[in-house]
């Protein structure tokens, strides 16, 4: 039964301090509802130009964000022990990292301070 009494005062605590702190006022809720996209005015002609250089740099950091965060789990494995098996796939995974950064590398997409 305290419990129960426990329970029902913190939660009618807690509900008037959430609406004590969550007041939002009038002068700031019409900036509020403005779109933000991404520092660009929205209000701006759509079809702005866009550099297809720097859409191609954001894909391949992603893609190799992606590969890297793989490797952390294979990496934490090694502390459990380390099979010929494991290292092997390792190294395969390396290479074919390694073999997809050069070959971007040598396509120019990686080349940032050319015009």
């Amino acid at each position: 039964m305290l419990s129960i009494i426990f329970s029902s005062l913190l939660s009618a605590i807690l509900i008037i301090v959430y609406y004590w702190t969550n007041y939002v006022s009038s002068c700031d809720l019409s900036e509020k509802l403005t779109a933000f996209e991404c520092g660009f005015d929205p209000l701006s002609k759509m079809r702005s130009p866009f550099s297809t250089r720097f859409f191609l740099l954001v894909v391949l950091f992603l893609i190799f964000d992606v590969e890297i965060a793989l490797l952390f789990p294979v990496l934490s494995m090694f502390a459990n022990g380390v099979t010929f098996f494991m290292t092997g796939t390792l190294m395969l995974f390396l290479f074919i990292l390694l073999f997809g950064m050069f070959h971007e590398w040598n396509e120019g997409a990686l080349d940032w301070f050319s015009n």
